[in-house]
């Protein structure tokens, strides 16, 4: 089954069980999909609805912190609701040895050694490990053995 039918049944199911904040979350979603879609003129494959995903969690991260800083507690609670349901479509991440597996391998097949070549290793691994790991924490990664 793919992505999109995946989204497209849950959504089915929060609205007869009415889930409204899991509805609405749903629906963000697929209105964050299909903008995508009709702007690109594209249809999106499993990897570009993950990378939309990827964008409205970390987007929703920045929100939650910002209402926890606000002490806006109920808008917090909801947004962490959200964030939930968009992390359940996500694939299972990576551990930290499976991460540094292939960072090692990255450095063994570019021959990197400095931090010029810092692009061209993230570019390699965010082919390889997009949607399964966090790309914020990787880079710190590569940055630290380069540096």
């Amino acid at each position: 089954m793919s992505l999109r039918s995946r989204i497209h049944d849950d959504m089915k199911i929060a609205l007869k069980a009415g889930e409204t904040v899991r509805l609405g979350a749903i629906r963000l979603l697929m209105a964050a999909i299909r903008q995508k879609e009709v702007d690109e003129r594209i249809e999106l494959d499993d990897k570009g609805i993950i990378a939309i995903i990827e964008k409205m969690v970390k987007r929703g991260k920045e929100s939650l912190n910002q209402f926890e800083a606000a002490k806006r507690l109920d808008l917090a609670a909801k947004e962490r609701q959200e964030i939930d349901v968009l992390c359940a479509y996500l694939p299972k991440k990576m551990s930290v040895r499976e991460i540094d597996a292939a960072i090692d391998a990255a450095f063994r097949e570019t021959g990197a050694t400095t931090v010029a070549d810092m692009g061209r290793i993230m570019s390699m691994l965010k082919a390889q490990l997009g949607g399964k790991a966090d790309m914020g924490m990787v880079s710190g990664r590569v940055k630290a053995r380069l540096g």
